[in-house]
């Protein structure tokens, strides 16, 4: 489940909220027992909330609870090579290396703007319920099926070895900076790229969504996906 649909339910919620509220007070005027009525909106609407929060996967909300949003420096990142190397060193546990890898692998030679276009699309689809909901989902899933893993990286058969330790770290930054909640406003909520170099089957039935450096962006047709 998105965080598309944890704020849809949870404004969905609010409307009908709202207009019980609204009804309840109507009502109440023409009772003899106001707080008798008002009990009974407050106890149906709770259960339409419950319903509705039912439906939101435990392990998406968890995820919404405990991320952090606290971010160093706060507002939208410089996308610039002096803002990042500002930034102190980084490190994390698994979603924070997955991420770091991916960059490291797939945008090491971009610009700071492209290499977080590239963080953006592996987000977008964690948050996307058409996904896995982890960052190593999302960079493993098809990972030793033929012709279905989804970053080139992860199945073209060499080693993956940091050569670049400088680069690597650079990598490491912008990670942790995305993890912790910066917005994603270069790719239009984007869940796929692929490099000018080449033009997949795919690329002509998805809507383009921008262009930096090297590679096109595109969102899928239909996905829900929410952009911070």
């Amino acid at each position: 489940m998105s965080n598309v649909t944890v704020r849809a339910a949870g404004l969905a919620a609010a409307l009908v909220f709202s207009a019980g509220v609204a009804e309840a007070e109507m009502t109440a005027s023409q009772s003899n027992d106001p707080t008798a009525m008002m009990g009974e909106n407050m106890a149906r609407l709770l259960g339409v909330e419950r319903r509705a929060l039912k439906a939101v996967d435990d392990r998406r909300i968890k995820r919404l609870a405990t991320r952090k949003t606290d971010r160093r420096g706060g507002g939208v990142p410089r996308y610039d090579a002096a803002w990042l190397a500002a930034q102190p060193s980084a490190r994390g546990g698994d979603e924070w290396q997955c991420l770091t890898e991916a960059l490291y692998f797939e945008a090491r030679g971009e610009s700071v703007e492209g290499q977080f276009a590239v963080a953006e699309v592996i987000l977008n689809r964690v948050a996307s319920p058409a996904y896995p909901d982890s960052v190593c989902g999302v960079i493993r899933q098809g990972t030793g099926k033929r012709y279905q893993c989804q970053f080139s990286y992860t199945c073209d058969g060499r080693a993956e070895v940091i050569r670049e330790p400088a680069a690597y770290q650079r990598m490491g930054k912008i990670a942790r900076v995305m993890l912790e909640g910066a917005p994603r406003p270069l790719t239009g909520g984007a869940t796929h790229y692929h490099t000018k170099a080449v033009q997949p089957r795919w690329a002509s039935a998805f809507p383009r969504t921008a262009t930096i450096g090297v590679h096109h962006f595109y969102r899928q047709p239909g996905a829900q996906v929410a952009q911070n």
